[in-house]
């Protein structure tokens, strides 16, 4: 399993990347925060507009029921609440932990 989260623009636009790749003791509680992210929406989604906006793509890799899956999403900052947010938080902090940037 490996989530990657990347952050461009703001003021300066300079991108920023996250990833995890959970142990797997740990892939129950990934699947779950990845599981409640609302994937088509996103999908189908038109995120509003805004100078210096923050847009983030969020990536994910996973195995269910032994298959591959992907799931990709492209978020403008309003867009960064709840399940989202979530995920977002666990894999910065995950990346931080292991000594990323």
């Amino acid at each position: 399993m490996l989530v990657t989260v990347t952050r461009t623009g703001g003021i300066a636009g300079m991108r920023r990347q996250w990833r995890a790749e959970p142990t797997d003791d740990d892939v129950p509680h990934w699947v779950d925060l990845i599981r409640e992210c609302p994937w088509d929406e996103a999908a189908v989604a038109s995120p509003p507009r805004g100078a210096d906006m923050f847009v983030w793509r969020i990536l994910a890799h996973l195995a269910v029921d032994g298959e591959p899956v992907q799931r990709d999403a492209r978020l403008q900052g309003p867009q960064v609440r709840g399940p989202w947010q979530q995920l977002i938080d666990a894999v910065r902090d995950s990346d931080t932990a292991a000594g990323g940037a």
